[in-house]
């Protein structure tokens, strides 16, 4: 590997030798590598923060961008594709023992919805032509690679332009039946909201903004999603109907009605997912899927959020599951063993943990 020093090339070998997701360099502890979800430290010696910078510096060196990133900023988001052709997504933060690096390793080619087992309720969201899919779930929980595979599927059969608006771009597609334009945030464009507006005047078919952050994102998304994009976006919230509420709260008091008028005439689903050690080794994700059915939409309309989880219960013939549904299932089918299955459901706070 060109350029990198034989602490930097041996970590990154280790991390591919183990599958591990993630590696957190940090002044005083020695590397450590998220393996499965579980977090498992080298046994070598504690890294200075002189190798933990220059980790960093050799990192920036090979990100290839034209945009010259501040190194003395405290913290930097940006990406790169190293000589396996592996894509490294790449925190750098500053802590009170000194820098630190937080890395995601990407597979170097977008993944298959049938690699990934996904309901088949989650793999047709790729045949709308319009309307908003919003993945959403903690850190770490899997949204970018739900999201990825869409756009994969999507490029595999049909044309469209479709346009992605990241921070930083992770999953590098190739246009296939599509033309894809990728542009990252603070590279190709100022923010998300400034991406997404410049994309309503560039011809889309398919629209992917990386993350709703703010009021001026989340209206622009749910302009698009109405005047017929195809918009895909994340956001962090836990459960899918509490979703609703995060994406109308952000709205003042005067604009919330008609918020949820929008959602709902918009709405094509809500996929809320987590991440789960695999009974045969790596990890799943349990989805909680909620969809743009007729009681759904009348449901958000009429700001009847709390009666939501019941009508996901209730919808499994339409597609739907509840998180608690799709634990089960999970283990049913033999994907989570019996005791991921238990643990899982008492962190939920499910009446099934037992069962």
């Amino acid at each position: 590997m060109a350029g990198f020093d034989a602490n930097l090339r041996t970590i990154l070998k280790t991390a591919r030798a183990h599958g591990a997701s993630d590696i957190h360099l940090a002044a005083g502890r020695p590397p450590t590598l998220r393996i499965d979800g579980a977090l498992h430290g080298l046994e070598t010696d504690p890294w200075t923060p002189e190798q933990v910078k220059h980790a960093r510096d050799q990192l920036l060196d090979a990100t290839q961008s034209p945009v010259e990133l501040d190194r003395d900023t405290p913290d930097l988001d940006f990406a790169r594709t190293d000589d396996a052709g592996e894509r490294l997504r790449i925190n750098s933060f500053l802590t009170l023992d000194g820098p630190a690096l937080a890395i995601r390793r990407i597979a170097g080619a977008p993944p298959d919805l049938e690699t990934l087992g996904v309901p088949d309720a989650v793999a047709n969201l790729a045949g709308r032509q319009s309307g908003l899919i919003l993945v959403t779930g903690a850190t770490g929980s899997g949204k970018s690679t739900t999201l990825a595979a869409l756009i994969n599927r999507i490029n595999a059969n049909r044309p469209a332009h479709i346009i992605t608006i990241e921070d930083p771009v992770e999953y590098v597609h190739r246009s296939n039946a599509c033309l894809i334009n990728q542009r990252e945030v603070g590279e190709h464009t100022q923010s998300f909201h400034t991406g997404l507006r410049a994309a309503l005047r560039e011809d889309p078919d398919v629209i992917l903004v990386g993350e709703m952050r703010d009021l001026e994102t989340i209206s622009l998304a749910l302009t698009a999603a109405e005047t017929g994009q195809l918009v895909l976006a994340t956001l962090h919230a836990p459960t899918a109907a509490q979703v609703v509420d995060r994406i109308v709260d952000v709205f003042p008091a005067q604009e919330k009605e008609l918020v949820r008028t929008m959602l709902s005439a918009s709405l094509v689903a809500v996929v809320s997912q987590r991440l789960l050690p695999a009974a045969a080794g790596g990890r799943v994700a349990a989805m909680e899927i909620m969809l743009g059915t007729t009681a759904v939409r009348n449901q958000i309309r009429e700001g009847k959020v709390p009666q939501l989880p019941q009508t996901i219960e209730l919808g499994r013939r339409a597609g739907m599951q509840t998180m608690t549904q799709a634990i089960q299932e999970l283990a049913g089918a033999g994907r989570i063993t019996r005791q991921t299955r238990d643990a899982t459901l008492a962190a939920l706070g499910g009446d099934d943990a037992g069962g």
